[in-house]
C-alpha cells in the first residue's frame, strides 16, 4: 500500500466512526438505563437484541419517539424472564407505555419507581407473579388511561385514590387476592370506564355512588359482595356488559330498570328474588344468565329470552315458562 493511501484509509475509518456516532438516534442516557434493566434480569435471551453496539431505537421490545428519539415504550411479554422489575424502569422519563405481560417468573411488589413516569398513559403488569398491595402512588400519574394488574397475587384493599385519575378508561384488577370493600370513590371515575374486579375476595355492598356512574363494562363476578346491585343499572345509562355472577347479592330484580344499551347480563349464583321484568324482551341481549337464584314467575315471552338455553334459567325458586317447563 502506498504512503499516500494510508492517510486516506485512516480518514475513511474516522469518517465511518463519526457517521456511526451521529447516525445513532437513541438517547445515550436511555441506552444506559436499558442495559441496566437487562443486567438486572441477568441478560435474558428475550433481550438479546439489546446490544450496546447497536442503536437502542432498533432494539426489540422498545420504541423511540419519532421526534425526540427518547424511549417512549417498553413492552416485554411471553418470554423467559425472572426476577423483580428493577427500579431503573423509573429512569426512562419519557415512557408512555410500560408493559410486562405473561412472565410468570417476574416477582416482587409493584415497582415504586414507576411513580417517576409522569408521562405514562398505559400500564400493564399482568399474568406475572406480583405480590403485595396496589400502591397509592398510582393516583399521581394523572395521564394514565389504562391500568392492568390482572392475574397476579396482589393482596390488601383497593386504594380509593385510584378514582383521582381523571383520564382512566380501563381498570383491570381481576384474578388477584384483593379483599375489603369496593371504594365508594369509584363512583367518581370518568364515565364509560371498563371496570374488572372479578375473582378476588371483595366483601361488602356495591357502593351507592355507582348510581351516578355509567360504566361501559363492569365485571364484579366471583367475589363475596352482598346486598343491592340495582345501582349499576338505570334507564339513562349506556352500559353494555354486566357480570355480577357468583356473589351473595340479594335484591328484587322486578324493580330494576335496565338501560336499552345492555347486551350481556350475568347474575348467576346469587340470592336475587322477584321476577324477570317484561322490559328484558325489548333489549338486544346477546347473553343472559340468571340461574341459581331465587326468582319466581313466568319468563316473559319475546325478544331474545326464549333463545337462551334452559340452563341459563334453571335452579331458581319457581321460575317457569319457555325455555323452562310451562307454568302450572
Amino acid at each position: 500500500m502506498g504512503s499516500t493511501s494510508r492517510p486516506l484509509l485512516c480518514l475513511f475509518c474516522l469518517a465511518l466512526l463519526f457517521y456511526s456516532a451521529i447516525s445513532e438516534l437513541c438517547n445515550p442516557e436511555d441506552k444506559k438505563v436499558l442495559l441496566k434493566i437487562k443486567q438486572a434480569f441477568n441478560n435474558p435471551y428475550i433481550l438479546a437484541s439489546w446490544n450496546p453496539n447497536n442503536d437502542c431505537c432498533d432494539w426489540y421490545t422498545v420504541t423511540c419517539d419519532a421526534t425526540s428519539h427518547r424511549i417512549n415504550s417498553l413492552t416485554i411479554f411471553a418470554g423467559n424472564l425472572s426476577g423483580q422489575i428493577p427500579p431503573e424502569v423509573g429512569d426512562l422519563p419519557y415512557l408512555t407505555t410500560l408493559e410486562f405481560h405473561k412472565l410468570s417468573n417476574v416477582t416482587g411488589q409493584i415497582q415504586p419507581a414507576i411513580v417517576k413516569l409522569t408521562h405514562l398513559n398505559f400500564l400493564r403488569l399482568s399474568w406475572l407473579n406480583l405480590t403485595g398491595p396496589i400502591p397509592d402512588f398510582l393516583s399521581k400519574l394523572k395521564n394514565l388511561t389504562f391500568i392492568d394488574f390482572a392475574f397476579n397475587q396482589l393482596s390488601g384493599s383497593i386504594p380509593p385514590s385510584l378514582s383521582q385519575l381523571p383520564n382512566l378508561n380501563g381498570l383491570h384488577l381481576d384474578r388477584n387476592k384483593l379483599s375489603g370493600p369496593i371504594p365508594s370513590s369509584f363512583g367518581n371515575f370518568p364515565q364509560g370506564l371498563y371496570l374488572f374486579l372479578s375473582h378476588n375476595q371483595l366483601t361488602g355492598s356495591i357502593p351507592s355512588s355507582f348510581a351516578h356512574m355509567d360504566f361501559g363494562y363492569i365485571d364484579l363476578s366471583r367475589n363475596k359482595l352482598e346486598g343491592d346491585a340495582s345501582v349499576v343499572f338505570g334507564s339513562n345509562k349506556t352500559i353494555q356488559i354486566v357480570d355480577l355472577s357468583r356473589n351473595l347479592l340479594k335484591f328484587n330484580l322486578s324493580k330494576v330498570v335496565f338501560p336499552k344499551s345492555l347486551t350481556s347480563l350475568d347474575l348467576n349464583h346469587n340470592m336475587i328474588y322477584g321476577g324477570l321484568p317484561l322490559e328484558l324482551t325489548t333489549l338486544n341481549l346477546q347473553y343472559l344468565n340468571v340461574s341459581y337464584n331465587r326468582l319466581c314467575g313466568q319468563i316473559p315471552v319475546g325478544g331474545k329470552l326464549q333463545s337462551f338455553d334452559y340452563s341459563n334459567y334453571f335452579h331458581n325458586r319457581c321460575l317457569c315458562g319457555s325455555p323452562l317447563p310451562s307454568c302450572k
